[in-house]
Formats: C-alpha cells, structure tokens, sequence
C-alpha cells in the first residue's frame, strides 16, 4: 500500500512539472505575441519625429520606388548632388526640396503624360536620410548642433539647447544657411512675450547666436563691488546698479558720484551724477550703457569718524581688559 501510494505521489509531481512548465511556456509566447501587438499598435514607440512627414528630400536621400504591378519602376534611388534621382524609363526627375508626397505625385504625374500606365499606383519612402542641422551657440544652456528637420520659431529652437542663460541678452543673431543672406537680429528675451517672437523662423541650416548680456561695473564706497548683467530687456539705471552692489557703504560720499563712460571711438567721458538727488527723487535717474563704471568717492569725514570710533571701542576694551587683569 505504501508502495503504491508513493508511485502515485510521483506521477503527480511530475504531471505538475510538465504542467507548469506548459504553462509558463504558453504565458511567455502569449507575452511575446503581446509585446508585439502593442508594439505595433503603441505610436509612441516610433522614433520617427512627429515633423518627417514634412520634410523636404534633399542631396544623400535614399529612397525607394515601387509601382504596382510594374516591377520596371522598383528599387532604391539616392539624391544625386543636383537634387535628382533617374528612374528607368522615367528619366530625370529634380525632387530635392519636394516632400515624399510631393516627389511621389510628380512620379505619377510623369507615367501618366508618357502614358505608361492608366491608373499608377506609386509608393515612395525614405529609406536613408541626412537629418539637417541647426546650429545654436552663445549664451544658452547647452551650444551645439541640433537635428532641424523643418522650419521651427526662435522659441522652439531655443528649448532645444535648453533655453537661455542667465547671463543672455536681449539680442539673437539668426545666420541663413544659404549664401549671400544678411543676418537677421531679433530682440529676445525672457522678459518678451513669447508669442511676440513666435513668428521668427528658424530654418535648417542656419545658426542662432545669443549674444551675452551687457555688464555694469559698481566700484568704490559700496558693498558689494563688481560687475553686474544688464538682465531682461538689457536696462539698468543708476538706482538699481547700486541696489545690485548691496548699497552704499557707511563711510560714501552720496552727493555726487562718477560716471566713466566708454565712447563708439575710445573716447572716455567723466561724468558727474548727483546721487543724492536721484535717490531723494528731486532729480531723474539715468539710464547705463554697457561696461560703464560707476564710482562712488569716500567721504573723508565720515572715513575719519569711523576709524575713531574704532580707535575708541578698542580702546574701551583694552582699559576694560587691563582693569580685570590688573
């Protein structure tokens, strides 16, 4: 009896084994049939861009014809330098600048003038092509080459390079791909409506320059001394300069300051602000260029009463420390 129990025990176990194995068997092909399917049906999955359908054929394509039932009309054509591909039969066709659907109805177009077929059904894709480029550089996240395969507005391709800096300003040179046109300089920047520059087009080709922001410099009696960017629309008056130095220090002269101004021809000019007046609002403010320097003097007096009450605290102290030691 035990015998016989122990038998059946085995056979079970091993028609589970096979079972399951069965099982996962079938569960991995239907997983597989599965992955395909939503493969197929995912459109998310392509790694076409949404914008191929839009692109323009150009030199180094290939592309592959086939015309049904004609196999005369069958095979893969590369863009000739010229812009061309040569079919049999057909000749020369110039295709470069047309979309596939375009150079697909110029195809039909010619078998039906030359009468080679009544109703010719024409398929035309890309098999290889040349991705053009846009070139963007100057004060963006990240300059380089990027793949532009139709034409985008400034905003567009300035995401592309991760939009721009901190320190960009509010001018962005566009440099035609194609010989012979001028520069277009477009003013940008992030305090600018964006749709006020959306109808800037970007072609592939061409090549956007950022270009950095102008810089104040703030020396003398404040703060912070340095140079400071002329942010968003590329202003910055005498006030604010001031307030990006952290202000004025204890010991300035704040009734007049100095303004050194680089002319277009390397002339310097001096010229004197009275800040006080600007500040109290009894005077307008001034609007600063690109590298001025402003200047805020010292006062003499107040530089020597400060440095008395150093000299008086430390001596305070050191009465106050010869008492307890002495």
């Amino acid at each position: 009896m035990t015998y016989k129990c122990l038998h059946a025990m085995l056979v079970t176990s091993a028609l589970l084994i096979v079972f399951a194995k069965a099982g996962v068997a079938q569960m991995d092909m239907q997983q597989r049939i599965s992955s395909a399917r939503g493969t197929a049906a995912n459109p998310g999955l392509s790694v076409v861009p949404a914008d191929f359908s839009q692109l323009k054929l150009a030199p180094g394509f290939l592309l592959s014809l086939n015309v049904l039932d004609d196999s005369d009309f069958v095979g893969a054509f590369r863009i000739d330098e010229q812009g061309n591909i040569a079919p049999p039969v057909l000749g020369i066709l110039h295709v470069a600048g047309e979309t596939v659907s375009e150079a697909r109805s110029q195809i039909r177009q010619v078998l039906l003038e030359k009468k080679i077929l009544q109703d010719p059904q024409v398929d035309l894709s890309i098999l290889e092509y040349t991705a053009p480029q846009v070139t963007i550089i100057g004060e963006v996240a990240s300059p380089g080459k990027y793949p532009l395969l139709i034409p985008h507005s400034l905003v567009d391709v300035l995401a592309l390079a991760g939009g721009t800096t901190i320190t960009a300003g509010n001018e962005v040179l566009i440099t035609h791909g194609n010989a012979g046109a001028d520069p277009v300089q477009v003013h940008y920047s992030r305090a600018t409506n964006p749709d006020a520059v959306r109808d800037t087009i970007v072609k592939p080709g061409d090549t956007v320059q950022v270009k950095r922001a102008g810089i104040v410099y703030v020396l003398g009696a404040v703060n912070k001394p340095g140079g400071f960017v002329m942010q968003e629309e590329g202003t910055l008056n005498i006030l604010q300069a001031i307030s990006l130095a952290s202000g004025t220090s204890v010991t300035a002269s704040t009734r007049t300051i100095y303004l050194l101004r680089r002319n277009a021809d390397g002339t310097v000019v001096d010229i004197v602000v009275p800040y006080k007046k600007i500040a109290n609002g009894k005077s307008a403010d001034m609007q600063l260029r690109a590298t001025d320097v402003l200047y805020v003097p010292t006062s003499t007096f107040k530089a020597v009463m400060t440095n008395s009450q150093g000299i008086l605290t430390s001596a305070a102290s050191a009465t106050i420390y010869a008492a307890m030691v002495y």
